[in-house]
C-alpha cells in the first residue's frame, strides 16, 4: 500500500511512495506527530539521480523488517534536496561538523524539536568497509535516545548556534582589497594540481567558478589545464557531450554518472571564456556541444530544464554510457579500431571490464563527427537513465546565463532564442498568483516560495540576458526581482541575505550560506548581482548592498578561494574600474561584436533605446550613425562610431 509521498509531486519522493516505511514528507503533519508521540525523526535526504540513495532504498527501505523498526522507533521525514535546499543546507551542516564530511543520501537523527543528534550518508544492510550496518545505526541511536536523551538535549543550545552559520556574524570594517585578492588566487594556484588539474585529490568536482576567478585574474595556465583536463576526461561525456557531476579517481576518467543541470551551465560558460582568453579551438567546441546536450536532453516543452539525469539505469550505474570493444565493433563495424585508440577503448576497460570513453589520442580520427553521431544513435537503443523533470528556478537561471552569452558571443541564434523561451517560463510562469517567484514551476498549489539562489541567480541571468539581447524587459525585470530580493532576504542589521524570505516557514534557525561549491551561494550570487545592476543603474543602493556580503565574507573567502570562488569574482568586480558601454542606435551588431568578442569581466553592456536603462539616458546617435559611449561611474570618453575606435577606447580604459 502507497504511503503519504504518493501525494507529492516530487520524482525523489515518488520512487519511495512504495516503500514499507511510513514516510511522511517534510511539514507541519510529521513535526506535531514527533512532539505529540515524543519520538526522535529519522530524516532522510536524497535525489532522483543519486545512484547510493537508490542502492540504501533497495537494500533497507524495501525490507520490510528494517521498516518495521524505522516506523516503531521513529517519525520518518523524507526530502528531495532539490525541491527543499533550506532543509538540505541546514542538515548537510549538521553532518559536516558532526563528521567531518556530508553526502547524500544523508540520514540525520533529530529531536522532536528539530534539533540533530546524530548523522550519516549511506549505511549497508550488513558491516562493510568499517561503516555500520543500518540496523545497528537504528539501534545505536534507539539506544541513546532511551537511556542517554539528558546527555542528547544538552547539546541543543550548542547545536543550534553552530547550525545558524552566519546568520549573526558581523561585517568586517573593510572591503578587502588587491592586495588580499592577490593572496587568494596565490593560496588558490598552490591547492592546483599541476599534473591533471583541478583542486586537491579524488572524488574531483568540476571547479567552474575557481577557474572564472582564474580567468579573470591573469593565471589562465592553471585554469586552461584543468579545462583541457576534463574535457579529455570521461567525466566530459564524449559521445553525447556534458559533463557528469564528478569524476571518481584524480584523472577525470572514470565519473559517476549523474549528469546536473547546473554543472553543465556553469561549465558552458567556464569554456566559452576559456575560449575568449586563450582562443583554443576546443573549448568553443566543448561549450557548444555541453549546450547542445542540454537542449536536446534536458529541456522540456515549457522551454524550462529538467535537474538532472539518473547515474544509473535498469539499476545498472553507468550502464548507459559505457562501452565493450565488442559494443564499438557493433555500432562501427570496421571503424571501431579507430574509435577505440581515440578513445581509448581496451579489452580490459577501465571500469567493470567495460571502457569510459575518453580522450587517448592526439590526433582524432577525420571522420570523428561520424563516428560520435553513429555511436551516439547506438546508445539511443540502450534504455536511458531516468529523468528528474522538476524545473528548479535557481538551476534555470544559471543555464539561461550561459545560453545567452554564448548566444551573443558566438552568434548562435537558436541558444538566444532557447534562452528567452527559459526567463520567459522562469518570469512568468515560476510565480504565485500574488507575483512571488517559486522555486519550481507553479502547475498547482505552491508549496515551496523561492529562496535566496532562485532571486540572485534569476537577477545575475537576467542582466546576462538583457546585455545578449538589449531587450529592456529583461532589464526592469532584473531590477524588479533585485529589489524584492532586497526586501524579503536581506539582513539590515549584519549584512549579506538569509537563505529564505521573511515569511518562509520557521526552521530551527534562519541561515546565510556563504559556501560557493558546487554552485555560487546565494550571497555570493547575490553580490555580483547587485554590483552589475549598479553599474548599469548608477544606484548606490544595489553597490552598498552587495558590499555587505563581501564585508561579510571577505576574510574567510581570502583564506579559503576554493569554498569562495564566486564571492572572489564578486570582489574582483567591486575593486575593479568597472567599464560601462552604452551603444545607442539602430543597427549596434558591428559595435557590440566588438565588446563581446574579447573575454571583459570588467564590463558592462548597454544598448538599444533608453527606456529605463540608466546607462543609456540622454545619450544620442553622433551624426545619425551607431555609437558607443566609454564610461566609469557614469563619465564618459569622447563618443565613437568605429569598431576599431570602440576597441582603442576599451583599451585605453582597461590601461586605466
Amino acid at each position: 500500500m502507497p504511503n503519504r509521498l504518493a501525494r507529492e509531486t516530487s520524482r525523489y519522493l515518488l520512487q519511495h511512495r512504495d516503500n514499507p516505511v511510513d514516510w511522511h514528507p517534510w511539514g507541519e503533519e510529521a513535526l506535531r506527530r514527533a512532539r505529540e508521540e515524543d519520538k526522535p525523526i529519522l530524516l532522510s535526504i536524497g535525489y532522483s539521480a543519486c545512484h547510493w540513495c537508490h542502492v540504501m532504498a533497495r537494500e533497507s527501505f524495501c525490507d520490510p523488517k528494517v521498516a518495521a523498526i524505522m516506523n516503531a522507533g521513529f517519525v520518518c521525514i523524507k526530502v528531495d534536496r532539490e525541491e527543499r535546499p533550506d532543509v538540505d543546507a541546514l542538515y548537510s551542516h549538521a553532518a559536516q561538523a558532526m563528521n567531518g564530511r556530508a553526502g547524500w543520501p544523508l540520514n540525520v537523527f533529530l529531536t522532536p524539536d528539530q534539533v540533530p543528534f546524530y548523522a550519516g550518508t549511506y549505511f549497508p544492510p550488513v558491516p562493510l568497509g568499517g561503516l555500520p550496518s543500518w540496523r545497528r545505526v537504528l539501534a545505536a541511536v534507539t539506544e541513546a535516545w532511551t537511556e542517554r536523551r539528558d546527555r542528547i538535549e544538552a547539546g541543543r543550545d550548542e547545536m543550534v548556534a553552530l547550525l545558524a552559520g552566519a546568520a549573526d556574524d558581523e561585517p568586517a570594517d573593510r572591503l578587502a582589497d588587491e592586495h588580499d585578492l592577490d593572496r587568494a588566487v596565490r593560496r588558490l594556484r598552490e591547492s592546483h594540481d599541476p599534473v591533471h588539474g583541478g583542486f586537491g585529490g579524488p572524488p574531483k568536482f568540476p571547479p567552474p567558478s575557481a577557474l572564472e576567478l582564474l580567468l579573470r585574474r591573469g593565471a589562465a595556465d592553471d585554469a586552461v589545464r584543468t579545462l583541457r583536463a576534463m574535457a579529455a576526461g570521461g567525466i566530459h561525456d564524449q559521445v553525447g557531450g556534458g559533463f557528469c557531476r564528478y569524476a571518481v579517481d584524480a584523472h577525470w576518467i572514470v565519473p559517476h554518472f549523474e549528469k546536473m543541470l547546473y554543472d553543465n551551465a556553469l561549465l558552458a560558460r567556464a569554456y566559452l571564456h576559456g575560449w575568449l582568453v586563450t582562443g583554443e579551438p576546443d573549448f568553443r567546441a566543448v561549450c557548444c556541444d555541453t549546450l547542445d546536450f542540454a537542449l536536446r536532453e534536458l529541456r522540456g516543452p515549457a522551454g524550462t530544464f529538467s535537474a538532472s539525469l539518473d547515474a544509473e539505469s535498469e539499476g545498472v550505474e553507468g550502464g548507459f554510457y559505457v562501452w565493450t570493444l565488442a559494443d564499438l565493433r557493433d555500432a562501427l563495424g570496421e571503424r571501431a579500431d579507430d574509435a577505440a585508440a581515440w578513445f581509448g577503448a581496451t579489452q580490459a576497460g577501465n571500469v567493470r571490464g567495460a571502457n569510459v570513453l575518453v580522450r587517448a589520442a592526439s590526433d582524432p580520427p577525420a571522420d570523428r563527427p561520424e563516428i560520435r553521431r553513429t555511436l551516439r544513435e547506438a546508445r539511443e537503443r540502450r534504455p536511458r537513465p531516468g529523468r528528474d523533470e522538476q524545473a528548479l528556478t535557481s538551476w534555470n537561471a544559471l543555464m539561461v546565463a550561459a545560453l545567452a552569452e554564448a548566444g551573443a558571443t558566438l552568434g548562435r541564434d537558436d541558444y538566444l532564442r532557447a534562452a528567452t523561451a527559459c526567463a520567459e517560463a522562469l518570469v512568468d510562469g515560476h510565480r504565485t498568483p500574488g507575483g512571488r517567484l517559486t522555486h519550481t514551476a507553479a502547475d498547482g498549489p505552491v508549496t515551496v516560495l523561492g529562496y535566496l539562489d532562485d532571486h540572485a541567480f534569476l537577477v545575475e541571468a537576467l542582466l546576462v540576458l538583457y546585455e545578449a539581447t538589449f531587450d529592456p524587459r529583461w532589464f526592469r525585470a532584473a531590477r524588479e526581482l533585485a529589489d524584492t530580493m532586497i526586501e524579503r532576504f536581506g539582513d539590515p542589521e549584519h549584512g549579506g541575505f538569509f537563505d529564505v524570505a521573511d515569511d518562509h516557514e520557521p526552521l530551527l534557525v534562519r541561515r546565510k550560506s556563504l559556501f560557493d561549491h558546487p554552485v555560487p551561494s546565494g550571497n555570493s550570487s547575490a553580490a555580483y548581482g547587485l554590483l552589475r545592476l549598479g553599474a548599469l543603474t548608477g544606484d548606490g543602493g544595489y553597490d552598498e548592498r552587495a558590499r555587505t556580503v563581501l564585508r561579510l565574507a571577505g576574510e574567510r573567502a581570502i583564506e579559503h578561494p576554493t569554498s569562495f570562488a564566486h564571492l572572489l569574482q564578486a570582489l574582483d568586480f567591486a575593486l575593479a574600474p568597472v567599464g560601462e558601454v552604452a551603444l545607442v542606435g539602430d543597427d549596434l551588431d558591428a559595435l557590440a561584436g566588438v565588446v563581446r568578442r574579447r573575454f571583459r569581466p570588467h564590463v558592462v553592456l548597454a544598448g538599444g533605446p533608453a527606456d529605463d536603462v540608466p546607462l543609456l539616458r540622454d545619450r544620442g546617435p553622433v551624426g545619425g550613425r551607431p555609437t558607443a559611449y566609454v564610461c566609469e561611474r557614469f563619465a564618459c570618453l569622447r563618443p565613437v562610431t568605429e569598431p576599431a575606435e570602440l576597441e582603442q577606447l576599451l583599451d585605453y580604459s582597461r590601461s586605466g
